[in-house]
């Protein structure tokens, strides 16, 4: 399709005006930021794969009942979303210890924890993504307390759901992040799950060796980076043995 007036670029993705009101077009990099972009490369094809990954979770979630910004694929880089009012808070929801969890309470990672965590983060590069309280997101007008029971429900069955779902392929869901916008129908508002959701914003390790198949390979330079998110989309059944170039749609799981 003909390219359109960009309205937005991040560090992973950049959003470009939609062919109708109220969509944009999602484009994916291959660009890899990390610490808040203090270090920067590039993963070659992780666009393309994160696409297809982030698709094919998102469908899957649709299918459950929860809301997505997601409206289809459109090439091989791109998708079409619902454009929506991004409200600024990273939710992270954590399985087992690891990152800063691990950093910041002493405990060694890959400590199983006793139930699901649920945390938040102030979305802000310049601050460094501060952790926050409930407190804070309803005091100074992020969210209300309903969108926040909306946005806790809908985060913890979206985990149970991927939980299992990356059980089925031999790999342990760790933690996730999560990103939640307003979208707006008919003077009608309700809260949808948007962003993505990808080996950029989940922490996926093998189950039996513990292998890291997610950012943490960039971040800590580990290697095999592009290899690690192939073998997620492989896993999957959206990633043929011939390679990025050639995915074909997303298998239906069994």
């Amino acid at each position: 399709m003909a390219r359109r007036r960009q309205i937005y670029e991040g560090k992973a993705k950049i959003l470009y005006e939609g062919p109708e009101p109220g969509t944009l077009v999602q484009h994916f990099k291959d660009d890899a930021t990390a610490f808040n972009a203090k270090k920067k490369g590039v993963i070659a094809g992780k666009g393309v794969i994160n696409n297809r990954i982030s698709e094919y979770l998102m469908v899957r979630l649709s299918e459950i009942g929860i809301p997505t910004h997601f409206v289809r694929r459109l090439n091989m880089r791109e998708q079409l979303v619902r454009e929506v009012e991004i409200i600024p808070v990273e939710v992270v929801v954590r399985n087992v210890v690891a990152g800063s969890l691990a950093k910041r309470l002493g405990m060694n990672e890959g400590t199983p924890l006793p139930r699901s965590i649920v945390e938040y983060y102030y979305k802000s590069d310049a601050l460094n993504d501060p952790m926050i309280t409930e407190e804070h997101i309803t005091a100074f007008g992020w969210a209300t307390p309903q969108d926040l029971d909306d946005i806790m429900s809908m985060a913890l069955r979206v985990n149970d759901f991927l939980s299992g779902l990356f059980l089925g392929v031999g790999i342990r869901l760790v933690d996730f992040k999560l990103e939640f916008g307003r979208l707006w129908e008919d003077d009608q508002m309700r809260i949808v799950l948007a962003d993505e959701i990808s080996p950029d914003s989940c922490r996926l390790w093998d189950m039996k060796t513990n292998e890291k198949m997610d950012k943490d390979r960039f971040r800590r330079d580990l290697g095999n980076v592009e290899e690690a998110y192939q073998e997620v989309a492989r896993r999957l059944g959206i990633l043929p043995e011939s390679g990025p170039t050639d995915i074909k749609g997303p298998a239906v799981m069994q």
